[in-house]
């Protein structure tokens, strides 16, 4: 199935893009790790099951230097033995944060307690900003219908001001 419509060909879809990209780098340019910033996109993005941002997010951790068996092991990072304990916090905020309608109490008292041990309030912002964006671009490519596959790394960079 084709895209619905190219966000990309759009004026306005661009001027939206741009104004999304240019808000992630206040995240990019935080202490949050890149490696958990683009472990947690990627899980976000699994759930979610969009194809775009999981070919962005696995490219660009890639050329990050991210190894290939971590890459592969973040669906089942509870059963992986290559994630740090801080980057298990993180994935689990990402998880509870992206599956808000599947708990009543949307993210858990144990996740945040695990999150607040790892991370410092900058770092915590900036992840808690990093799951909702991130969830925000996977409905945005989800219901338009954008295909993974074609994605090259950095090609976003030319897009912020």
């Amino acid at each position: 199935m084709a895209a619905r419509i190219d966000l990309f060909a759009n004026e306005t879809g661009v001027k939206l893009a741009k104004r999304f990209a240019n808000t992630g780098l206040v995240v990019e340019h935080s202490a949050l790790p890149r490696a958990t910033r683009e472990l947690v996109s990627l899980r976000a993005s699994q759930i979610n099951g969009c194809g775009w941002c999981i070919d962005m997010h696995t490219k660009e951790a890639l050329a990050a230097g991210e190894s290939p068996v971590r890459l592969n092991l973040v669906a089942a990072w509870r059963e992986s033995t290559v994630f740090t304990e801080a980057e298990q916090a993180a994935l689990a905020l990402a998880e509870e944060g992206t599956r808000l309608a599947d708990a009543a109490t949307g993210v858990s008292d144990e996740t945040w307690a695990q999150v607040r041990e790892h991370y410092d309030d900058d770092q915590t912002v900036a992840l808690v900003a990093l799951v909702a964006l991130i969830n925000a671009a996977n409905r945005l490519a989800v219901i338009v219908h954008q295909k993974g596959g074609s994605y090259e790394a950095g090609m976003f960079a030319a897009m912020r001001d």
